[in-house]
Parts: C-alpha cells; structure tokens; sequence
C-alpha cells in the first residue's frame, strides 16, 4: 500500500469527485470510501473537504443532490454529475493530465 497522500493539491478533490460520481450517483461517504479503495489507501478526503467540494461543485451546477436511502437505510443525499459536470471532468481531466507529465519531467530529471 501507498503512503496516504494528506495534502492534496488545490482543485483535485473537485476532480476525483467529478470522476467518482461519472461511474454512478453516490453519497459522500461512499464517494470517501471509493477515492480511498481505488487509490489503495493513498488518498484519503477529509469529511469537512469532502463536503465543502460536494456543496462548492452543487452550487457551481458541476452536480446535483438529492435525498434518498443508503445502503444502511439511513436517510443520505445522493450526488450525481450534470451535463455541465461530465464537460468539466473533461475539460480538468485534460488539464491535470498536462501538470502531471510536467511535473513528473521535472521529477524525473537527470
């Protein structure tokens, strides 16, 4: 397992999440526990940063909430990426992909 990753960089909880909600509506603990499961415990989102991206990402449109049931029947609200979201998860996806090539050049400088 990976050493867990605690600062993560500005703007990158936003895209794990629009990433997550692309496979299918979650609730935020399980949109925690999926970034956590396929990061092999490398990632881990705070709940406080978990949400704030959640209510940042809502109200920008990237997605839309709504109340429903989890899977332990407790009352949770579900998120899911609108057509405004999956544009954006393209478009960040892009842009990171660039700043990681880069930043690994440099990195990997001899």
């Amino acid at each position: 397992m990976a050493k867990p990753v605690q600062d993560l960089m500005h703007g990158t909880v936003d895209i794990l999440i629009l990433r997550t909600l692309a496979w299918e509506p979650m609730h935020g603990y399980a949109v925690a526990q999926f970034v956590r499961a396929r990061s092999d415990g490398a990632i881990t989102i705070e709940s406080a940063a978990l949400y704030q991206a959640l209510h940042r990402l809502e109200s920008k449109k990237l997605v839309r909430g709504s109340w429903g049931l989890s899977e332990t029947n407790r009352r949770a609200k579900f998120y899911e990426l609108t057509a405004a979201g999956k544009k954006a998860l393209r478009n960040q996806a892009t842009d990171i992909k660039v700043y990681i090539t880069a930043l690994l050049a440099v990195l990997d400088a001899k």
